[in-house]
């Protein structure tokens, strides 16, 4: 097997992420932080937070899909939530990413609150490494 992700039983019980990803062979592929830009670079969503995370998990679908892979061979991923983006708003970002990502065994994550993004608009980006099979 050239991944495995898993979360050992002597770690806290994840939600909605895995603790390890391990690749042992193929190739690995890092997608920069996709935001909620479309193919213009026009910002979709102002204001609007699930629409904005919508767009993000499309660009990461195009950008992985583009190197060959699928959403499936992502193992590990990074997401900043500007501050602005209440608690109670994550789980709504949880739905839209279970629609994407393989449920039964999710990438390795981390979720960041920053104070803004590059632009001031973007109120999330994510970042992935996905592995793909030689």
């Amino acid at each position: 097997m050239a991944k495995e992700i898993f979360s050992p039983a002597t770690l806290p019980p994840p939600v909605g992420y895995s603790h390890i990803a391990k690749v042992s062979r193929g190739s690995l592929v890092y997608i920069a932080g996709q935001v909620s830009s479309d193919a213009a670079g026009k910002l979709v969503g102002e204001g609007q937070f699930e629409t904005q995370v919508e767009q993000v998990f499309r660009n990461l679908k195009i950008a992985v899909e583009a190197a060959g892979g699928v959403m499936a061979d992502i193992v590990k991923m990074n997401i900043y939530l500007v501050a602005e983006v209440g608690q109670s708003e994550v789980p709504k970002l949880r739905a839209i990413r279970d629609r994407y990502v393989n449920t039964e065994k999710p990438p390795a994550s981390t979720l960041v609150v920053v104070s803004r993004l590059a632009r001031p608009e973007w109120l999330v980006e994510i970042e992935a490494v996905a592995m793909l099979d030689e």
